[in-house]
């Protein structure tokens, strides 16, 4: 899978407006300021494909991306709190929306943030994707801000409060050092490949 090959495709606002799943679709899903936009950027070798901002929570649509015939779908980010609950009522709908719908399905990637616990939300998230049976994987993102014993302990400890199936994949990333992007591109041409 040539990941260089990425152009923007459409974003949309309700989950009504989402067109059916055609292509295999790569999903990410993350709380606000986990680094969901410098990750998809850094997968697709773009420095500003996926806007990213200093504001948290800014991406308010599901914005679907090809790349070399495959859908990478970035999913609004959950849990900021400055925003009003029409809106985060709002989020919800799209991303409850989008996974109800009948879709191709290759992976969906859960980010959360190496540096800290996993939130109630992410372990939400989580428990949703291991219910629904759906192919996921975990990638912890800022590994650059700790050293890599901080790394190896936080990983274990976010496998066990996570409680994770055995074999779950979980990549270790950093989008400032580029580490753990091509395992990450390495896993996700594999579920592709498989869906």
């Amino acid at each position: 899978m040539n990941f260089h090959n990425a152009s923007f495709k459409a974003a949309y606002g309700t989950s009504a407006q989402l067109p059916a799943s055609t292509l295999p679709e790569v999903s990410f899903a993350g709380r606000s300021n986990v680094g969901k936009s410098s990750l998809l950027n850094k997968l697709m070798y773009r420095k500003g494909l996926a806007k990213v901002s200093s504001t948290p929570g800014k991406t308010a649509t599901i914005n679907f991306y090809d790349v070399d015939g495959v859908d990478f779908v970035d999913l609004p980010g959950y849990g900021y709190a400055k925003v009003s609950k029409a809106e985060k009522d709002r989020w919800s709908e799209l991303i409850e929306g989008y996974f109800n719908q009948e879709r191709i399905f290759a992976l969906v990637v859960s980010l959360i943030d190496i540096r800290h616990d996993p939130s109630a939300l992410d372990k939400h998230m989580v428990e949703f994707l291991k219910a629904s049976g759906l192919p996921f994987a975990i990638a912890l993102t800022k590994a650059d801000k700790l050293s890599k014993q901080q790394q190896a302990k936080q990983r274990a400890s976010i496998r066990k409060a996570l409680d994770l199936p055995k074999g779950t994949p979980m990549v270790v990333t950093s989008s400032e050092d580029g580490a753990g992007i091509d395992e990450l591109r390495t896993l996700i041409s594999r579920y592709v490949d498989e869906a």
